[in-house]
């Protein structure tokens, strides 16, 4: 597969040019040579018509997509770009148009609310015990599009989510056809589910859109990432670059640009044995596991999440017994620890994580109580709150008040209380448990 980015980076450092544009580094370094800016012959990302849209259009070959684009901000510009296209689909042309939402969303979904101006109506599943995981079935959907106040523009699922779960795209996404309605997914964490013997992407499950945080799972630099779009919605590409540059920087990093280019020839070679053969070493040190008698959630392969309470721990507690011995995880709170895995990781990252629990003491369980999440008030829209007059304070103050920031432990990002609604008791139980010690709050007017 051709790298034309990369390509055309290395053809222009050993032209020897003299760099009078920005970079104020004009290219001394190791890797400051590599990151240019928009000149002539580079493309220019949100109005792509050479080498970076040659890129995509192999992206999108891999991807099986009608087009995949480049963000180089992450999923958070993909997700606001994905809910503005769908606001060009609303139902009707009548008040704030309406998003049905999971409610384990990463707080750049709310952003993206705030700045639209869009409604959300929250899904929550029967048991919502913990804030990363909010599996909804396709029963449930249904019914939720059935009792939204308004005709829906969207769904919208978080999947897999922190906590490795993979929601029904297959299943939810044939209600959502039924009822005329695109599917999308934040599939942040699951760019490699595509490269899967059968594929898992949410694309090929039937969503509308769905964006990949591609640094995630794949060896590219931090905020390279997708926005796809399925190749039986093509008319979103219309007006996705329009959208994607709305919130984009328009001094976009071409160092992310040329690992998103070099992933393509990566996906199209050795990837796929690769990724083989590392979730045959994450199955195994699972099952070593729980041979040593150490429990581990069922979830989707490249992630390994430690029941840590059933072996006497808090999750923070077994993340930094593991830092003690030179193992970083991605993600704890009280209940869990969660290690992501990826074919970059060596045969010796996985000995060492195999040793660091060999030499763990197991102790007695710990019986936690579940903070089960209660529906919080919702009193005013997310823009009205988000743009409001605010004042910051403990949140073990804030009972009543309404919320005017998103309240979020990061990662993983997941609010606990949204933008306009009013802070009940399980907010500040929720508050205490992840460790949040002030919140931002609506300001109250006083009369003089």
């Amino acid at each position: 597969m051709t790298t034309p980015i990369a390509d055309f980076i290395d053809k222009y450092i050993d032209s020897d040019s003299a760099r009078f544009h920005m970079p104020g580094h004009k290219g001394v370094g190791e890797t400051e040579k590599y990151d240019i800016t928009e000149i002539g012959g580079a493309d220019v990302l949100y109005s792509a018509n050479g080498i970076i849209n040659e890129s995509e259009n192999n992206a999108s070959s891999l991807f099986a997509t009608a087009h995949s684009y480049y963000s180089t901000e992450g999923s958070t510009l993909a997700i606001k770009a994905m809910l503005a296209l769908t606001t060009l689909d609303r139902f009707s042309s009548q008040g704030r148009p309406l998003i049905l939402a999971a409610r384990n969303t990463h707080k750049a979904f709310i952003s993206a609310c705030a700045l639209l101006d869009l409604d959300v109506e929250w899904m929550f599943p029967k048991e919502f015990t913990h804030l990363c995981e909010c599996l909804l079935s396709a029963d449930e959907v249904a019914l939720a599009i059935k009792n939204a106040k308004v005709p829906p523009c969207a769904v919208y699922l978080t999947s897999p989510d922190y906590l490795g779960n993979i929601a029904d795209i297959k299943g939810i996404a044939v209600v959502c056809k039924n009822a005329g309605i695109p599917l999308l997914v934040d599939n942040a964490h699951g760019a490699y589910l595509k490269f899967l013997t059968p594929s898992r992407h949410p694309i090929d499950m039937g969503a509308a859109m769905c964006c990949d945080s591609a640094h995630k799972t794949l060896p590219t630099l931090t905020g390279a990432a997708y926005l796809h779009v399925s190749k039986d919605y093509s008319r979103f590409c219309n007006n996705a670059r329009r959208f994607l540059s709305l919130f984009a920087s328009t001094s976009p990093s071409y160092l992310i640009l040329r690992s998103l280019d070099l992933c393509n020839k990566y996906l199209s070679d050795e990837f796929s044995s690769e990724l083989s053969h590392c979730i045959e070493r994450t199955e195994h040190i699972k099952k070593k596991l729980s041979d040593m008698g150490i429990s581990t959630k069922a979830s989707e392969p490249l992630k390994i999440v430690i029941e840590a309470n059933k072996i006497g721990y808090s999750g923070n507690e077994l993340c930094d017994a593991l830092r003690e011995r030179a193992i970083e995880a991605e993600f704890s709170d009280g209940e869990f620890a969660v290690m992501m895995t990826s074919p970059k990781n060596t045969l010796k990252d996985f000995e060492k994580l195999s040793s660091a629990f060999e030499e763990l003491t197991i102790k007695e369980a710990i019986i936690q109580k579940k903070h089960k999440v209660i529906p919080p008030v919702k009193v005013m829209s997310i823009r009205d709150a988000m743009l409001s007059p605010c004042e910051r304070i403990k949140a073990k103050n804030a009972l009543n008040r309404i919320c005017a920031s998103f309240a979020v432990s990061c990662p993983p990002a997941v609010p606990i209380t949204v933008c306009g609604e009013l802070i009940g008791e399980n907010q500040l139980e929720l508050f205490d448990s992840y460790g949040i010690e002030y919140v931002d709050i609506l300001k109250i007017e006083k009369n003089d």
